[in-house]
């Protein structure tokens, strides 16, 4: 087999960026377009498919390590959320060196703190600490 197959450097590690929200934004107000779309169909044509959370992928869980290594860098920093169940939330995960998933909201805290705020930062790296 390649060996690039299985290779431990992995592209799944995303930083959670002001595009990445903005993204986010924008399947938000999508979904929300496609169901008022729908609401004026007939409802009994199309079933739609509901998306659960994968239970590998859980808050508190250890990240399974088909996802590979963790890079240095991004350890305690707000990553893009692998789970597409969490594609359409503004949400975000940060992941501790023992590989723990932990999810935050991406509105402000307290109105006050966006997600890319100092001092939110701080406190989530206090958070997430073992």
């Amino acid at each position: 087999m390649d060996a690039s197959f299985w290779s431990s450097e992995t592209n799944s590690f995303r930083r959670f960026t002001p595009e990445s929200l903005a993204a986010i934004e924008e399947r938000i107000a999508n979904k929300k377009k496609e169901k008022v779309e729908v609401k004026g169909k007939n409802k009994d044509q199309g079933a739609e498919k509901k998306l659960t959370p994968q239970l590998d992928l859980k808050i508190c869980k250890t990240l399974p390590s088909l996802y590979g290594d963790i890079p240095a860098e991004l350890v305690g920093e707000p990553l893009e959320d692998f789970d597409p169940y969490y594609s359409d939330h503004k949400t975000f995960m940060v992941l501790n060196k023992r590989r723990t998933i932990f999810r935050f909201t991406a509105t402000p805290a307290l109105f006050i703190f966006g997600p890319f705020n100092p001092v939110r930062k701080a406190a989530i790296k206090i958070l997430i600490h073992s």
